[in-house]
């Protein structure tokens, strides 16, 4: 979702100190992205750029396996920017990983959710901009990079319980070395699981002087950011994360916000729509994003958009388009338009 991003995306110089350990320059990079060489010195790049960049050092590593586990064990700690170093100064892995999740919101284009059940943490990669997916060198990077914080912060040679992601990942053995456990490609999802146990282990890196200079400046960038996002862009932004299988509740979306669902319904209605209306414009916009994936089928985009039988997404396909599902994929399915 464009809108929820400012698509302003900072690089690190650790960034590109990391690839010239690696043997790769970062004007070949440039090149390479077909980006001006003024970027490796500007200090934010575009979404569109920051992609190109990451899809650049995949096309020069050769292996995307090879290029995720060289780079993530590579780069130095004292490299990261402030939004990950402090993680890596919290108090255990539990709340290092929050901390990622929460300060990820300040470094698009990626997401983070934690979910802790059982025996298990996972710990699931979302693409802010959903028109937009990054190359799985990336999703690997971002992943590969949750466990190196463990292993680092512990100072224990931690393993995971699984790997899952949505695309081929070049030397599959290779990452199953790095990761210690199976990896499992062409999953519906990109998704690290985690033993739930590790995230009690105390982080020798724990320093809570450094967190109490860093914490309030980045809480108060993280606050700013979100004030500056309207209440409708947020609403749709968790009804898109939140439509599969079934229809969000206003109450459960104003929980997330933080506030009560009759507080949430009066600042819509102060932006001049409602939580009906942003339901409806949230199935359209991701009803016309899938169906442009021809590996879907009708039925699937039914059920990623909150609907429990076709029929019901027919008739509501209609009025939107004023045409069928089928008949839509048909006549756009292939075109360059971005939905």
């Amino acid at each position: 979702m464009k809108s929820h991003t400012s698509d302003r995306i900072k690089i690190p110089p650790g960034f590109w100190a990391g690839l010239r350990q690696l043997g790769i320059q970062a004007h070949d990079v440039a090149r390479k992205a077909q980006l001006p060489l003024t970027i490796i010195n500007g200090p934010v790049v575009t979404n569109a750029q920051y992609l190109a960049i990451w899809q650049a050092y995949s096309d020069l590593i050769g292996d995307t396996a090879e290029g995720i586990i060289k780079l993530v064990t590579v780069f130095e700690t004292a490299q990261y920017p402030p939004t990950v170093l402090a993680t890596y100064h919290a108090r255990d892995y539990r709340d290092a990983l929050n901390r990622m999740a929460r300060y990820k919101q300040l470094c698009p284009p990626e997401s983070l959710r934690i979910i802790e059940d059982g025996e298990n943490c996972t710990i699931e990669l979302e693409w802010l901009v959903t028109e937009q997916s990054g190359p799985p060198l990336l999703v690997g990077i971002t992943l590969a990079i949750l466990l190196e914080l463990g292993r680092r912060g512990t100072g224990q040679p931690l393993t995971a319980r699984l790997v899952e992601f949505a695309h081929s990942m070049g030397d599959v053995q290779a990452l199953e070395s790095y990761f210690g456990c199976r990896i499992r490609v062409g999953a519906e999802c990109n998704r690290l699981t985690l033993h739930r146990k590790d995230l009690d282990r105390p982080f020798v890196s724990y320093n809570e002087e450094l967190l109490e200079i860093l914490t309030p400046v980045l809480d108060q960038s993280l606050d700013e950011q979100q004030l500056s996002r309207s209440n409708t862009e947020m609403v749709k932004w968790i009804m898109k994360r939140s439509l599969t299988g079934g229809r969000p509740d206003i109450e459960a979306i104003a929980k997330e916000m933080g506030m009560s669902d009759r507080t949430l319904q009066r600042r819509l209605t102060d932006e001049n729509t409602n939580f009906k209306q942003l339901l409806a414009q949230a199935r359209h916009e991701q009803a016309r994003e899938y169906l442009a994936d021809p590996s879907l089928d009708i039925k699937e985009v039914a059920f990623l958009i909150g609907y429990e039988d076709q029929n019901s997404f027919y008739r509501a396909f209609r009025q939107w388009e004023g045409d069928t599902p089928a008949n839509w994929r048909a006549e756009h399915i292939g075109t360059n338009s971005i939905y």
